[in-house]
């Protein structure tokens, strides 16, 4: 199946960006990233799906921020619990009738280094919609390298996950590779490998990696 694409860490360059039409477009709101959105509420992009990136924030942030940028999904990129999962969900569903969108996806991230034990994320499958995994490093995201994939296949659960974390034009094989196994890949998530710095991104390798992904789907 043809994965969805997500970019993420969009700010310096939307528009550009919003031109190559991916699935998702990804908006961090974390003061302690480079790539913190602090602008003004970009424009609605037609069929593009917007992402708002948190991390360890209180579910009445997230909610004003759900509010005030129309978002689709809440990526949770911390260390949020089963009981936060449960307490964003009960805060989103009180306040559905102030809501753009009638259903707003959750997406909870697990950062992997040289191994992961995929049985402690079996209690968060009931409460949110994907997983996403990211590469494990100093940075909430963004680090620039891919854990290892092979760690992947001890993964047993049929909830589809985003698979982020370092993808480059350099890995789009091996990307090619892992899209014909048996997981369920939903969407590819790239960020700092397309960017000339911080939130800028390259548009003609942007371009590039989306043609290559492609090519053989």
């Amino acid at each position: 199946m043809k994965p969805k694409l997500k970019i993420c860490g969009i700010k310096v360059n939307p528009e550009e960006v919003a031109s190559l039409q991916p699935d998702y477009m990804g908006y961090i709101f974390f003061d302690g990233s480079p790539r913190n959105y602090d602008l003004d509420t970009p424009k609605p992009i037609e069929k593009i799906k917007k992402v708002g990136v948190f991390v360890n924030s209180s579910a009445l942030k997230i909610l004003d921020k759900v509010q005030q940028f129309d978002l689709d999904v809440v990526q949770l990129h911390g260390e949020e619990s089963v009981d936060f999962c449960k307490k964003l969900s009960a805060v989103i569903k009180e306040n559905s009738a102030q809501l753009p969108k009638k259903k707003i996806e959750i997406w909870k991230v697990f950062s992997i280094a040289d191994s992961f034990d995929f049985s402690t994320i079996t209690c968060y499958e009931e409460l949110v919609d994907k997983f996403l995994f990211d590469t494990k490093g100093p940075e909430k995201g963004g680090n620039g390298y891919a854990f290892d994939w092979k760690i992947l296949n001890e993964y047993s659960s049929k909830k589809p996950f985003i698979l982020s974390g370092g993808i480059g034009l350099e890995g789009i094989e091996q990307l090619r590779q892992i899209l014909k196994t048996d997981l369920p890949i939903y969407a590819i998530d790239v960020n700092s490998r397309f960017e000339s710095k911080p939130g800028l991104k390259e548009i003609p390798k942007l371009k590039q990696f989306i043609d290559q992904l492609y090519a053989e789907h």
